[in-house]
C-alpha cells in the first residue's frame, strides 16, 4: 500500500465533515427561521445590555444565574413594559383615527381648493394654463388611497389581534433566549471567533466591527429616534394636532431613515395646520421641526456613537428600505447591520492589503545590478555614490 492513500482518505474525511457541518447549519437555520425575529432582537439586546449584566454580576457577587435574572427583570420593567404600554396606546389611537376617518372623510377637494386659493396669481394662471386646476381626478384618486390605507391598517390590526398567541409566544422565547445570552454571551462570542474558519486576527476584527455597528445602529439611531419622536409628539400636541402620540411614534420609527426621516410627518402636519387657517400653529410646527427636531440627530449622534459610524447615509437609506421590504419591522435594524458588516469586511480586506504591501516594501529582497542582495545601508551608499558620479559627469560635460 502506498503512503499517499492515508492522505487521500484524510482529505475525503475532512471534506465530508465540512459538508455535514454545512448541512446541519443550514437545517438549524431552517428549523429556527419562524423565530428569527425574536432571536435577532434577543441577540441585539444581550449585546446592548452587557454593561447592565456586568453591574448585576458585581451586585450578586459573581453568581451568573442571579445576575442574568436581575438584568432580565430590570430590562422587563424599565424597557419592555413601557414599550408594551405605549404600543397598546398607539394601536388604540390608530383604531380611533381610522374610525373617525371612516365616519368623517376628509374633503380633499376643499383642502386643495384652499391651497390653490393661497397661491400667488401667476402660479394660479400657470396651473390653469397647464390643466392643473382640475382637481376632480386628483380628489378621486386621493380618496381611493385613503380608503385603501384605512383598509390596510384595519386588516393589520385584526391580524395582530388574531395572532396574539403567536406574539406572546415569540415574546416569551425572546426573553428566555435573552436570559442565556446575557449569562453566556461573552463565552459564546469567544467560541464563535475561535471556531470560525477564518484567520484569528480577521475573526477578531470582524467581531469588533460587528459590536461597533450594533452600538451605532441601536444606541445611536434608536436613542436618536426616540428623542426625535418624543420632541415631535410634544410639538404636535402643543400645536393641537390630533393623534399627536401616534404621529410621534411614527416620527421615532421614521427617524431611522436618513435624509427624510421625521420630516415626512412634521412637514405635512405644519402645512395642514396652515391650510385649515391655524397659521401660527403651522409655522410653529415647521419652525420647530426645522430647527429643533432636525438638529437632534446632529447633536446626539456624535455624543452616542462618535462622529463617524462608517456607513454613509445613502447606504443606510437604501438598506433600511430594503430590509423593511424583506423582513418587515426587523428590517429597520437588519438592513443597516448587513450594510455595516459588508463595509467592515471590505475595509478589513483593504487594511490587510495595505499591511501586506507595507511588509513587502519593508522586507523584500533588495538586489543590485550585480545580482547580489544588498542591505538598505548598502543601497543608500550606492545611491549617494551614483549621485556624486552623475554630478562629476555633468561638470565634465560643461567643461
Amino acid at each position: 500500500m502506498s503512503e499517499a492513500e492515508p492522505n487521500d482518505t484524510t482529505a475525503l474525511e475532512h471534506w465530508s465533515f465540512l459538508l455535514i457541518l454545512a448541512t446541519v447549519s443550514v437545517l438549524l437555520v431552517w428549523v429556527t427561521w419562524p423565530f428569527v425575529g425574536p432571536l435577532m432582537w434577543a441577540t441585539l439586546a444581550a449585546i446592548m445590555f452587557q454593561p447592565l449584566y456586568k453591574w448585576s454580576l458585581i451586585k450578586t457577587r459573581g453568581r451568573r444565574n442571579p445576575a442574568a435574572a436581575l438584568s432580565l427583570v430590570i430590562i422587563f420593567v424599565a424597557v419592555l413594559l413601557p414599550a408594551l404600554w405605549l404600543g397598546s396606546v398607539v394601536v388604540n389611537e390608530a383604531i380611533k383615527l381610522i374610525n373617525e376617518l371612516q365616519a368623517n372623510p376628509i374633503d380633499v377637494r376643499a383642502v386643495i381648493d384652499d391651497v390653490y386659493a393661497m397661491l400667488p396669481e401667476p402660479v394660479q394662471r400657470f396651473a390653469a394654463d397647464n390643466g392643473f386646476s382640475n382637481f376632480a381626478t386628483i380628489q378621486d384618486r386621493l380618496q381611493e388611497i385613503l380608503g385603501e390605507s384605512a383598509g390596510i391598517i384595519a386588516s393589520e390590526a385584526i391580524s395582530i389581534g388574531s395572532g396574539a398567541l403567536g406574539f406572546f409566544l415569540s415574546f416569551a422565547i425572546g426573553l428566555y433566549v435573552l436570559f442565556f445570552l446575557l449569562r453566556d454571551g461573552s463565552r459564546i462570542g469567544e467560541t464563535l471567533v475561535h471556531s470560525a474558519p477564518l484567520d484569528r486576527e480577521i475573526a477578531e476584527r470582524l467581531a469588533e466591527r460587528f459590536l461597533g455597528i450594533v452600538r451605532a445602529v441601536i444606541k445611536g439611531s434608536g436613542v436618536v429616534g426616540v428623542v426625535q419622536g418624543t420632541i415631535g409628539g410634544i410639538v404636535l400636541a402643543i400645536a393641537g394636532v390630533p393623534s399627536s402620540l401616534l404621529l410621534g411614534v411614527m416620527m421615532a420609527i421614521l427617524a431611522l431613515i436618513p435624509a427624510v426621516g421625521t420630516a415626512l410627518v412634521w412637514v405635512p402636519a405644519g402645512i395642514w395646520l396652515i391650510v385649515i387657517g391655524e397659521v401660527w400653529q403651522g409655522v410653529f410646527v415647521l419652525g420647530a421641526g426645522a430647527i429643533i427636531i432636525s438638529s437632534v440627530d446632529n447633536v446626539l449622534r456624535p455624543i452616542l456613537v462618535g462622529r463617524d459610524t462608517g456607513i454613509p447615509d445613502w447606504i443606510i437609506l437604501v438598506t433600511t428600505l430594503g430590509g423593511i421590504s424583506l423582513a418587515g419591522f426587523s428590517g429597520i435594524v437588519l438592513g443597516p447591520l448587513v450594510a455595516g458588516m459588508f463595509l467592515a469586511s471590505w475595509s478589513i480586506l483593504q487594511e490587510l492589503r495595505a499591511e501586506d504591501e507595507e511588509s513587502l516594501e519593508r522586507y523584500r529582497m533588495r538586489v543590485g545590478v550585480d545580482g547580489r542582495a544588498r542591505s538598505d545601508e548598502e543601497l543608500e551608499q550606492l545611491e549617494r555614490l551614483s549621485d556624486s558620479e552623475a554630478a562629476k559627469a555633468l561638470q565634465t560635460q560643461d567643461g
